[in-house]
């Protein structure tokens, strides 16, 4: 696995808005951009050190902790 620049994982983000934590996630590391999921869409499971899937219920709410991938 690469070693990615910057934070790369966001725990405390669970409970938050899927926009809010994504806006959130590219302050806190420019390097990424962070895309906003509904739980349960297709993605693809290319590693990526430039990618990090944020993952929401129907609410919008972010429903595990993004991570880079």
């Amino acid at each position: 696995m690469p070693i990615c620049q910057g934070k790369s994982s966001w725990p405390e983000l669970v409970g938050a808005t899927g926009e809010a934590a994504a806006t959130t996630i590219e302050r806190e590391n420019p390097l990424v951009d962070a895309i906003v999921i509904l739980e349960g869409s297709p993605v693809t499971f290319d590693f990526r050190c430039d990618r990090v899937w944020v993952v929401v219920d129907s609410c919008g709410i972010v429903i595990q902790p993004p991570t880079i991938g």
